[in-house]
């Protein structure tokens, strides 16, 4: 059974980093399509990065030159790094996994798994 767990979320201050995870258990193997994506309330969900099974990425122009994704598949971790934050990158950050690999890097949400979410609150 496919689990994935966020953690590393926080407060932090504009201008400040963070880091947040996402542990994944349940796959055979590392060749997935993953991504983040955030809501904060009253916004639509949106999605921060995809990446695929080659580590190519698709960023939103909202966060592109702040944040970098990274996998450590020898610890099943998915990794994204935020960089000089700001106030309207707070919201609830959510992995998801395992989309079809030919629209991995296209725009949707069309994944078959979802972690719970962690928490990202930036401040002035």
């Amino acid at each position: 059974q496919v689990h994935l767990e966020e953690s590393g979320g926080g407060s932090v201050q504009a201008g400040g980093s963070l880091r947040i995870s996402c542990k994944v258990s349940g796959f055979s193997d590392s060749n997935y399509c993953m991504g983040w994506f955030r809501q904060s309330p009253g916004h639509k969900r949106e999605r921060v990065v995809a990446i695929d099974s080659d580590d190519n990425t698709n960023f939103a122009d909202s966060v592109k030159g702040r944040f970098t994704i990274s996998r450590d598949n020898a610890k099943n971790t998915l990794y994204l790094q935020m960089n000089n934050l700001k106030l309207e990158d707070t919201a609830m950050y959510y992995c998801a996994a395992d989309r079809p690999a030919d629209l991995c890097l296209t725009p949707g949400d069309e994944y078959n798994y979802w972690g719970q979410g962690t928490q990202v609150t930036v401040s002035e």
